[in-house]
């Protein structure tokens, strides 16, 4: 039975991503708790997911105890879930998918935003990520000439605040209510970010 579900999830997680390269899942509880319709917990580990637009190289979340339905999912219907859920984690972004992000119409609010309030209007032309900072490559006054700006992430007051390495301003991401940002830092060549959500089916 626990097989049984965690294919259902498996399906269920696929259907919320435009796509994801690996995922695997571990469940946590009994199948005398899935008669219940109760589980434990669900341990995720994706790589290379793409969630609402938002490349993400690498996922790992743990939920708490979610209300399952088995009914649907024993007459092999797709698994659902009654039930708002927490789950709490990290995911890890290369400057590449940031890079990609930044050209994605439904994110488009997100390079105005860093253009009006940290870069002078400036629309990035590249991004990459050292061990303390980002750093945003944007058109200079010749091609051969582009200005590189250096930019902190903080997790501030639940969101990520981005900082200009040179004080010069900074810009606070809204965040869905839902969402919290607990830690945000650099390592391994990657944007880390930790924190805790409610996922409503």
């Amino acid at each position: 039975m626990l097989q049984l579900l965690s294919s259902g999830l498996e399906l269920w997680v696929r259907q919320q991503c435009q796509s994801i390269v690996s995922l695997d899942i571990a469940l946590q509880g009994s199948a005398l708790g899935l008669l219940r319709g109760r589980l434990e917990g669900v341990q995720l580990l994706a790589r290379r997911a793409v969630y609402q637009h938002l490349p993400i190289e690498q996922v790992e979340l743990t939920s708490s105890p979610i209300s399952v339905q088995m009914g649907n999912l024993l007459k092999g219907k797709p698994v659902q879930l009654d039930q708002p859920f927490a789950v709490e984690g990290h995911l890890s972004l290369s400057a590449e998918g940031l890079l990609n992000l930044l050209g994605e119409p439904r994110w488009r609010w997100l390079a105005d935003a860093l253009g009006e309030r940290l870069f002078g209007q400036l629309p990035p032309l590249d991004v990459r990520i050292e061990p303390d900072q980002l750093v945003f490559v944007l058109q200079g006054a010749s091609p051969s000439r582009p200005i590189e700006l250096g930019v902190i992430p903080r997790a501030t007051a639940g969101t990520v605040e981005l900082c200009r390495c040179d004080g010069a301003s900074a810009l606070t991401l809204p965040m869905d209510p839902g969402i919290t940002i607990e830690r945000v830092w650099i390592t391994a060549g990657m944007l880390q970010l930790e924190g805790r959500a409610q996922v409503s089916p």
